[in-house]
C-alpha cells in the first residue's frame, strides 16, 4: 500500500480510472453486512475508527488514510459503493471534508457502515453552513430506493463559490449529493429552480420565491410505494381500542386495506365514512393512519371555500404562497400521506372562484397534483384520502365514486352505557389524575345520564358529561376534602340539566 503524498493529489486525481463496482440496493441501515462502502486495505492499514478525506472530484476514488498515531497518509480504492452514496462521496472530495469512517475488515476488504464529518480541510466556504447537514444527507440517502442506472450525475452545476446564502448552498449541496434519488420530474425541476434562484437576470422576488419552492419541495422525502402488509388481528385491536362496537364497520375498514397485503400498493379506493357527528369517524380515521403506520393530515372542508386555497397562488404575485395540499407535503416531509378529509359534504360549496371539490378530484386520482406556487407535478401514489361526512347526498357522483362508502349507524342507548363506564369516564379519571375508588356513580344515577342525552346522536354528549362529572367530583375532594363523592340522579340532574 503506498504512501500517498497529498501534494501530488490533484494529478493523481485527474489520471485515476474509476475502481469500484456500484450496488444498487435500497437497504435502509447500513453494518458490516450491509455497508455503505468497501474500501480496499489489503495491508490491513485501516482501523475501527479511520479518519481522512475522500480523492476528488469525478475520477478518483481512493480514501486518504491519515494515521495520526504515526503521520503515515495511506490511500485505499474504493471497491464497492452503494450507487445511492456515491455524488456524496465526489461531494465530500471535492471540497476536501476530513471525514471519520467506522468500519470493519471483511474477507471483500475494509467495510465501512458510518462516516461522521470532522471538519474542512480547504475551501471551508463550499461546506453547507447548515449544521448536520452531512448526517442530513446521509439518512435521506438510507431512505431513498437505489438509482436507476439510467440517471446522469448532475456533474455540470454551475459552481456556487460566490454565493452568499447559506440555504441556496445546502440546496445545491443537496441536489449534487441526492439528486439521482428524486423522481425524475422533479430532479430536473429541481436544476431550473436552483437556477432561477441563482440567476443575476431575473427579478429578486423571482428568487426569493424559487429558492422558497426549492426548500418545500427538497424538504419532501420522497418515498417509494411499496406499502408492507398488515396484521389483521393487529388492525382489528387498534379499531378496538379507538371506539366501542360497530363491528361491522371495523370489518369492513379492514377488508378494504387488506388489499395491501398481496399488491403491497395503496388500495385503489380510499374510505368514506359517513355517519351523524360525534359517532367516532374521524377516531376511524386515525386509527387507519396507526394500521398503516402513514403519516396523516387534515383537510377540513367547512373552512375551504375557494380552491386556491388548495392549490396555492402563482408565482405573478408578490405574496405568492403554496396551498394547503402542499403545505402539508412540506409538513409531515413525506410523499407518502394519509389525508383525511373531514366533513366532505362541504366540498362543494365554493363562493364563485370555482369548486374546491374539483381539487379533491386531482388529489384523489393518483395520476400527480400541481400546485400553482410549486409548479411541478406531484406523485399522489403515495396518498391514501379518508373522508368523513354527515350527509352523502351532498356529495357528488365523482367524489363519491373515489371512495368505497361506509356508513356509521348511531349507537343504542345501551351501546352508549357502556362506552361512558368503560370507554369514557375512565379516559377521563386517567387524565385528570382522579382514582377509580374516589368517584361513584350508581346505577340510577347512570340511567339519569342516559335519559338526558337520549335523543342526541354520537357520544361526544356523554364524553361532555363524563369530563364534567370527574371535574366536579375533583373539585369537591379537593375543597372539601372528602375522600369520595357518590353521584345520586339528583346530583347528576342538577350538574347536567
Amino acid at each position: 500500500m503506498p504512501v500517498f503524498d497529498f501534494n501530488q493529489e490533484k494529478k493523481e486525481a485527474v489520471k485515476a480510472e474509476k475502481t469500484y463496482e456500484l450496488i444498487y440496493t435500497s437497504e435502509r441501515f447500513s453494518d458490516v453486512d450491509h455497508p455503505i462502502m468497501i474500501l480496499d486495505d489489503e495491508m490491513g492499514k485501516l482501523v475501527h475508527h479511520s479518519s481522512g478525506m475522500f480523492t476528488s472530484p469525478l475520477k478518483g476514488t481512493a480514501f486518504l488514510y491519515d494515521n495520526e498515531n504515526n503521520n503515515e497518509k495511506t490511500s485505499h480504492n474504493i471497491l464497492q459503493i452503494d450507487a445511492r452514496f456515491e455524488n456524496l462521496m465526489k461531494w465530500l472530495g471535492e471540497n476536501h471534508i476530513m471525514v471519520r469512517l467506522s468500519g470493519q475488515k471483511t474477507a471483500t476488504g475494509y467495510a465501512v457502515y458510518k462516516i461522521h464529518e470532522t471538519g474542512v480541510a480547504m475551501r471551508g466556504s463550499k461546506l453547507s453552513g447548515e449544521n448536520g447537514f452531512l448526517q442530513f444527507m446521509i439518512e435521506r440517502l438510507f431512505q431513498s430506493d437505489a438509482p436507476s442506472e439510467a440517471v446522469v450525475d448532475i456533474d455540470d452545476m454551475e459552481d456556487s463559490d460566490d454565493m452568499k446564502l447559506t440555504s441556496i448552498q445546502s440546496i445545491t449541496d443537496y441536489i449534487t449529493c441526492a439528486g439521482s434519488t428524486l423522481p425524475d420530474n422533479i430532479r430536473m425541476w429541481a436544476r431550473r429552480n436552483l437556477a432561477v434562484a441563482k440567476s443575476t437576470e431575473v427579478t429578486p422576488e423571482e428568487r426569493r420565491h424559487a429558492q422558497r419552492a426549492l426548500s418545500i419541495m427538497l424538504n419532501i422525502q420522497w418515498k417509494n410505494t411499496e406499502f408492507q402488509p398488515i396484521d389483521p388481528v393487529e388492525a382489528r385491536k387498534i379499531l378496538d381500542e379507538e371506539l366501542y362496537g360497530l363491528d361491522n364497520v371495523k370489518q369492513r375498514i379492514i377488508e378494504t386495506i387488506i388489499q395491501i397485503n398481496r399488491t403491497h400498493t395503496l388500495p385503489a379506493y380510499g374510505i368514506l365514512l359517513i355517519g351523524p357527528a360525534g359517532t367516532g369517524k374521524s377516531q376511524i380515521a386515525y386509527a387507519v393512519a396507526r394500521i398503516l403506520k402513514m403519516s396523516w393530515t387534515t383537510l377540513e372542508m367547512s373552512s375551504i371555500n375557494d380552491p386556491e386555497q388548495l392549490t396555492g397562488s402563482s408565482r405573478i404575485y408578490a405574496n405568492a404562497k403554496p396551498g394547503l395540499i402542499m403545505e402539508a407535503f412540506a409538513n409531515a416531509e413525506s410523499s407518502n400521506l394519509l389525508f383525511i378529509i373531514n366533513e366532505l359534504d362541504k366540498a362543494s360549496s365554493g363562493k364563485g372562484n370555482g369548486n374546491p371539490a374539483d381539487v379533491l378530484l386531482t388529489l384523489l386520482d393518483n395520476l400527480g397534483f400541481t400546485d400553482n406556487y410549486i409548479e411541478c407535478n406531484i406523485p399522489t401514489t403515495g396518498v391514501y384520502p379518508i373522508a368523513t361526512a354527515n350527509d352523502k347526498n351532498a356529495i357528488s357522483a365523482p367524489l363519491m365514486s373515489r371512495f368505497a362508502v361506509i356508513e356509521l349507524p348511531d349507537y343504542s342507548l345501551e351501546e352508549k352505557r357502556v362506552i361512558f363506564t368503560k370507554f369514557a369516564m375512565p379516559k377521563v379519571l386517567k387524565r385528570i389524575g382522579l382514582r377509580s375508588e374516589e368517584i361513584v356513580i350508581t346505577d340510577e344515577a347512570l340511567d339519569a345520564v342516559m335519559e338526558i342525552f337520549k335523543d342526541t346522536s354520537g357520544i361526544r354528549d356523554i364524553e361532555q358529561a363524563a369530563e364534567h362529572i370527574a371535574a366536579n367530583a375533583l373539585y369537591r375532594i379537593e375543597v372539601e376534602k372528602l375522600e369520595c363523592v357518590t353521584y345520586t340522579p339528583d346530583m347528576i340532574k342538577e350538574l347536567l340539566v
